[in-house]
């Protein structure tokens, strides 16, 4: 059974302005229950990730000033929520989402599924971008630190470049990182992944499909992952206000289903996280992110 970390923990507690794009990950459960996908038995509360876990990638004085809400007022307008304990806890919940994901990814040798994370715009010892924690780090770090695995690939296909993770993991030649973002838009300094792949603004599905279908199988080849984390973030979609790029949403689909199929052609257990989403209409954001995971039932399951 394929299994989904999800927590109500997951949608903030926050002002109207805030609190809209982050009903999408209780929308989403909604409406795969209501459709049957799943069921109750596919969705676990991951709980909260330990504090020895977050170390493993986030610095001992950025850790201290979150859990004892003294970060300052001006990082806390780049991260762009207010800072609050539901917010800490809501982060140390979504990164334990992504990690219990990783296990099960690896006990299984399918797919995973997080309903939120894709953090990847928080570094080691600073958050920005609506990310505290970066899950898909602490994850990666997690398994090298264990020893469960040799080689990681991180496929980030957000519209906006994972700064954060490339800059975490810049020295670890165990992680391949690789970003697929508009190369004209957020954040303004872009880090260095292992791959970065800068497309302009309105691209559409045909050259964005291309890129991805030819460079993934490649990456797999040389790079020959035992496990590869998907950052599916929605914020590619033609109707998305931060996106800036013109990709349809059965264009979308067709990028879950390239990334997926590859994993499972190639025998690799893969964690998909959630990443952006800022459509107009939330139903635009819900249907994207929902077809990730229709894509990943019909291929995996």
């Amino acid at each position: 059974m394929i299994k989904i970390a999800y927590s109500s923990r997951f949608v903030l507690q926050l002002p109207d302005g805030h609190r809209f794009p982050m009903l999408k990950y209780s929308l989403m459960i909604e409406q795969m229950l209501y459709e049957s996908l799943i069921t109750q038995e596919n969705i676990y509360d991951p709980g909260l990730i330990e504090e020895k876990d977050i170390l493993l990638t986030h610095s001992n004085d950025y850790w201290n000033e979150l859990k004892s809400l003294s970060i300052s007022e001006k990082m806390m307008r780049k991260v762009g929520f207010p800072l609050s304990r539901h917010l800490i806890e809501r982060s140390m919940s979504s990164s334990m989402g992504t990690l219990a994901a990783t296990l099960e990814a690896l006990r299984t040798g399918g797919i995973s599924f997080n309903a939120a994370g894709g953090t990847h715009h928080a570094y080691r010892d600073r958050g920005e971008g609506f990310c505290l924690l970066n899950d898909i780090a602490i994850s990666s770090n997690y398994l090298l630190h264990h020893e469960k695995v040799k080689k990681i690939l991180v496929v980030d296909l957000d519209v906006h470049q994972g700064n954060g993770t490339a800059s975490i993991l810049e020295n670890e030649p165990r992680v391949f990182t690789w970003s697929v973002h508009c190369k004209s838009n957020y954040p303004l300094h872009k880090e260095t992944s292992d791959l970065d792949t800068e497309l302009p603004v309105g691209t559409e599905d045909s050259e964005y499909l291309k890129v991805i279908s030819t460079i993934l199988p490649r990456l797999i080849k040389e790079q020959r992952p035992e496990i590869i984390f998907y950052q599916a973030g929605v914020d590619i979609l033609a109707t998305d206000k931060l996106g800036h790029f013109n990709v349809s949403m059965q264009g979308c689909k067709e990028r879950d289903d390239l990334v997926i199929r590859t994993a499972f052609l190639n025998k690799i257990p893969i964690v998909v996280t959630m990443g952006g989403g800022y459509s107009e209409k939330l139903s635009d954001i819900v249907t994207a992110h929902t077809n990730t995971y229709k894509v990943g039932f019909s291929i995996f399951g």
